[in-house]
Parts: structure tokens; C-alpha cells; sequence
């Protein structure tokens, strides 16, 4: 288990137009550090916005895509995403209200 403070976890946001068309679910969609826990990314999202109540957390793995560069190959680097589902009773997260 990796040694993340909360503030360290949750990396940004993700605004695409899927994640947008959940938002009505109470589904947000984070990019998070790679070796945080569900549990980690649970307690980060209680943590960092008020009155928000995590009822689950799923996490996906993306290895980068190999690019190229003439004759030099090279690939963008991995990342890990989480979906986050919140209570029915837990307030909406402020960073999404506006898009």
C-alpha cells in the first residue's frame, strides 16, 4: 500500500462529454495517483469535499499509447482513473457544477 496524504491522491478532474453524462448519476470521474487504493480514493473524495458520502469506487488502469517520432519510439505515460459514485443523500461535488 502506497504512503499518499489525501491532497495527493486525486490528481484532476476528467471533463469529457461521457464523464458529463453521468454527472446526473452521481458518478465523477478522476484521474488518481497510480498507486492509490479504493479505499484511498474514498477517503480523498470524503476528505476534500464537504458533505460528499462515497457509496463506490471503480478504478481502471491505462498502460500509454506507443507514439512515434521519426525513427524514435517512445510511449505516453500510464495513468489510472477512478469513477466515483455518491450517496443519494451526499451533497454534489462543486467542481462540476459549472460545466
Amino acid at each position: 500500500m502506497a504512503d499518499l496524504k489525501y491532497y495527493d491522491v486525486i490528481l484532476k478532474p476528467v471533463i469529457t462529454e461521457s464523464s458529463m453524462s453521468v454527472l446526473d448519476e452521481k458518478k465523477y470521474t478522476f484521474i488518481v495517483h497510480p498507486a492509490a487504493t479504493k479505499a484511498q480514493v474514498k477517503d480523498a473524495v470524503e476528505k476534500m469535499f464537504a458533505g460528499a458520502k462515497v457509496a463506490a469506487v471503480n478504478t481502471m488502469n491505462y498502460d500509454g499509447k506507443p507514439k512515434r517520432r521519426g525513427v524514435h519510439f517512445g510511449s505516453t505515460p500510464k495513468f489510472k482513473k477512478a469513477v466515483v459514485k455518491l450517496t443519494a443523500d451526499s451533497k454534489d461535488i462543486e467542481i462540476f457544477q459549472g460545466m
